[in-house]
């Protein structure tokens, strides 16, 4: 797996992950759309021309779900058992169409599980940036992660 197992994860590690995705207006419209979210911010031209952006914003969420997403086949692909929650999620930049985002993971806190020997608990604390290098997302993460195989 290209994963990490809970041992191989590191305090204070920062991946620079490759993987980069320039957002496209179809992926803000899908995205809202798939969510059934009609908040004209996101959807509608006209209405987003007359915002202080003036222009459509990418929904957060689907930014959000993009930031971990890139983290993926670096850190968990195939090695993690759940994601425990995300706190502390702020949107400091809005993404636009055509921005493309990068993204930092850093390891904030590892642990055994109390209750599963087969597990623990890896904190993470992820960035996204756009092509200008403003922050455009963070959040901490807690993912149970497995332990290598015996």
């Amino acid at each position: 797996m290209a994963g990490l197992y809970l041992e191989e994860f590191k305090i204070g590690h920062v991946f620079q992950h490759t993987l980069r995705k320039t957002v496209t207006e179809s992926d803000n419209m899908l995205f809202s759309v798939m969510t059934l979210n009609p908040q004209p911010l996101h959807i509608d031209f006209d209405f987003a021309s007359k915002t202080e952006w003036g222009k459509p914003l990418v929904n957060s969420l689907f930014t959000l779900g993009l930031m971990i997403g890139i983290s993926v086949n670096d850190i968990t692909v195939g090695t993690t058992v759940a994601n425990l929650g995300m706190t502390n999620t702020t949107f400091p930049h809005p993404v636009f169409h055509g921005d493309t985002v990068r993204v930092e993971t850093t390891v904030i806190s590892v642990r055994e599980s109390k209750s599963k020997p087969d597990r623990g608990i890896v904190e993470l604390e992820h960035r996204a940036y756009n092509q200008d290098g403003a922050l455009v997302a963070k959040c901490t993460r807690q993912a149970m992660m497995r332990k290598k195989p015996a």
